[in-house]
């Protein structure tokens, strides 16, 4: 009786295992961290990006996906190079820093409903224009040594770096052995507005006697300008924002994760990304930093240009 016993025991135990064994084990989830240029506070940014993250879900249904907003956009290139972040939205100006310090690679460029020479258009870049008022008597930029300009950052690809590369390319300011150029060399006063509205004020007041304005600012914003100065100069093409994708990012997920941000390309999805990145965006298209950042690269090689956080006065 008592073998009998410890023969059925046995193989009670010997089942139980095989059952157990059989059951299979969930997989955990892969994580996929997207880092987004703060543009507002990370509380509202993050709030705002939960529909976003909810459709990659759906896109990804075995990752879990999260949005991680740093403090500043020097904080977005260190996420990709230490990989804290895999992907990351950015302007073009830290997608190109993005590339040289982090290694990361551009893998998309966005397609926004820009202004190019006043018709709307929907492309990866634009261009910025010299302004002035409608009575001034300025002709052109070779005219405007000694005058006042204003700028709307010294962080703004358009609104700065393109303006300076293309008084280089004119040869009206000389490029600086080591260092940046600077501006202040050619104009008697500069000032950074602290936006291109701000600017447009300061030109509508006499404040400066030239001023830029970009072809991604709000339709309403750039007509007003446009319809009530003289265009002197442009320069671009300007690349739009990009996606960078961290070197630490291996397939398959890479390859998945971009196939996910395109299908924000369908017009249905599109308020996912115009809610909180950008206001005038389109889609995405496929591209690579020597395609889509080629001018800025010359631009930044021309001027010395550094990047640097500062507010501008």
């Amino acid at each position: 009786m008592l073998k009998r016993l410890m023969i059925t025991s046995v193989l009670v135990a010997l089942f139980a295992t095989g059952c157990a064994s059989a059951v299979p084990t969930a997989r955990p989830k892969d994580k996929l961290v997207l880092a987004i240029q703060p543009t507002l506070a990370a509380t509202e940014m993050l709030e705002k990006a939960k529909p976003l993250e909810q459709f990659l879900e759906q896109k990804l249904p075995d990752v879990d996906v999260e949005i991680y907003v740093p403090l500043s956009q020097a904080g977005v290139i260190e996420s990709l190079r230490f990989g804290h972040a895999h992907i990351a939205f950015m302007g073009a100006w830290p997608a190109q820093l993005a590339v040289d310090l982090a290694g990361a690679d551009l893998a998309l460029a966005e397609v926004r409903q820009v202004i190019v020479d006043d018709k709307p258009v929907e492309a990866t870049s634009y261009y910025s224009y010299w302004v002035v008022s409608p009575t001034s008597p300025l002709k052109s930029l070779s005219e405007l040594k000694g005058k006042r300009a204003c700028f709307p950052s010294p962080i703004s690809t358009s609104g700065y770096v393109a303006p300076m590369g293309r008084l280089l390319e004119l040869g009206l300011l000389a490029k600086p052995e080591k260092g940046e150029a600077d501006p202040k060399t050619y104009f008697a006063d500069v000032r950074f507005g602290g936006g291109y509205s701000q600017c447009w004020e300061a030109l509508k007041a006499n404040q400066v006697d030239v001023s830029v304005i970009a072809g991604d600012v709000p339709e309403k914003l750039y007509n007003e300008v446009i319809a009530n100065t003289r265009t002197l100069d442009k320069q671009g093409p300007i690349p739009s924002h990009a996606v960078l994708v961290s070197k630490e990012l291996k397939e398959p997920l890479r390859a998945r994760a971009i196939d996910a941000l395109l299908a924000l390309n369908a017009p249905a999805q599109r308020d996912l990304m115009r809610g909180f990145i950008s206001s005038i965006f389109v889609g995405f298209q496929k591209s690579n930093a020597e395609i889509h950042l080629s001018k800025l690269k010359t631009y930044l090689s021309q001027s010395g240009l550094a990047f640097n956080e500062r507010v501008g006065k």
